[in-house]
């Protein structure tokens, strides 16, 4: 299981949902205002937006929400004009760190940005410092209780799948962002359950840290990610579960 995943599947086992349910509903309002603003408004010609909808859907943000969200991605609806970036930089003990950013003033982004890592012990970086580490991925989690898992496996495989890997109670399916999409639909016609499908970037290699570090790294990803522009947050690290236990407990 990726570092990557096994960071944001403890996080949100943490229990600070509803905390932080006011800050997903404005991150999951602007991914769907901006799906619809790049391929339109008919999720049934625009993944994303389907993609979108439905994790709005599984954090229970109302109807009225989303439908607002998406006539203010077609136009029909007044509202602040959103931007994308990446930023790029670099956590103690050399991780390597992508932000992925959606925002209305892209300078306070950057200041914001910039300040947590400083004070996390990295510094962000210049565009292209890290991306080589990465390459974008389909990532869609399946639910495996009482499912056979090579059934799935090879389900996924022959549908395209590039990698599947074992979670505890659930299998991560890696694929070409082009692909997600039909190997959604072969999984959902086999009957699978699926938790999550989305677009991120995967580290190419993982790196190990001591247990001390990891702990600073997963913290400063946590503080990055609580940013009210930052819609995602990945890293290289290879977090240990004892690691991630130890966090999720604190």
């Amino acid at each position: 299981m990726s570092g990557h995943s096994k960071w944001h599947s403890i996080r949100h086992q943490k229990g600070a949902a509803d905390a932080r349910r006011g800050k997903l509903f404005t991150k999951l309002t602007r991914e769907i205002i901006m799906a619809a603003r790049e391929k339109g408004s008919d999720p049934d010609l625009n993944a994303r937006l389907r993609l979108a909808i439905q994790k709005a859907k599984d954090s229970n943000m109302p109807s009225e929400n989303i439908q607002r969200a998406i006539k203010r991605g077609e136009g029909t609806l007044e509202g602040a004009s959103f931007t994308e970036a990446v930023f790029e930089g670099y956590g103690p003990g050399g991780a390597a760190i992508m932000v992925s950013v959606q925002t209305d003033n892209r300078n306070r982004a950057v200041q914001e940005i910039r300040s947590t890592f400083t004070k996390g012990g990295g510094n962000l970086g210049e565009n292209g410092s890290v991306t080589w580490l990465f390459d974008p991925k389909g990532v869609i989690s399946v639910d495996i209780a009482g499912k056979d898992t090579e059934e799935i496996t090879l389900r996924a495989i022959d549908a395209g799948a590039e990698d599947v890997i074992a979670g505890n109670d659930y299998l991560e399916i890696h694929t070409r962002p082009e692909d997600m999409e039909d190997i959604m639909q072969s999984l959902e016609g086999g009957g699978i359950t699926i938790n999550s499908a989305d677009v991120s970037q995967i580290a190419k290699t993982m790196l190990s840290l001591d247990e001390g570090t990891q702990l600073q790294v997963i913290k400063l990803l946590d503080k990055l990610e609580d940013l009210d522009d930052v819609q995602s947050v990945v890293s290289n690290v290879d977090f240990d579960d004892d690691v991630l236990e130890q966090y999720r407990s604190s």
